[in-house]
């Protein structure tokens, strides 16, 4: 897998490049204002990961672990969902971008491992936008039961004072 190992070994600089393009891409507005430092930070520890989720036996529950804390992390920060996808996508091209720069699969050999590379990371990204996606639906279902225990609430204590 050498897309991976790539990726793993130069999580900073594909990071930088993820960083410049997440903050100025109009799909994902709310990151514009984003300190570089903390969503490099971001994006160099998913790289780093996607090496265990990647070769993992059990990709789907690595993915869940790491990306429903992503996931609440965004959705705390006010990042809209769509824009939280967005930028995933992003990461995914800029691993797939830096690779194709780095002219990493050139022989012909190199072309059976390039798909399957692509394949293994597709499904990761599948499961990846899956576990987000829920998480948020989740994190906004419970936001709702909370509005609408305050708002019983509030409604008896008035109902209860008069």
């Amino acid at each position: 897998a050498k897309l991976v190992d790539l990726t793993q070994k130069n999580a900073e600089t594909i990071a930088q490049q993820w960083a410049k393009d997440v903050k100025t891409n109009p799909k994902t507005y709310t990151y514009h204002e984003s300190s570089d430092e903390k969503i490099i930070r971001e994006a160099k520890k998913f790289y780093e990961n996607f090496l265990t989720m990647f070769f993992n036996e059990s990709p789907y529950e690595q993915a869940k672990d790491f990306f429903e804390k992503f996931a609440e992390e965004k959705f705390k920060e006010g990042i809209p969902l769509h824009e939280a996808l967005y930028a995933l996508i992003l990461m995914r091209r800029h691993m797939w971008l830096y690779a194709e720069f780095q002219a990493v699969f050139n022989v012909e050999i190199d072309h059976r491992q390039a798909v399957e590379s692509l394949s293994r990371t597709i499904l990761m990204f599948d499961y990846i936008m899956y576990v987000v996606a829920r998480k948020f639906w989740k994190l906004t279902k419970l936001e709702g039961l909370a509005k609408d225990w305050h708002e019983k609430r509030s409604f008896e204590e008035i109902n209860f004072k008069q």
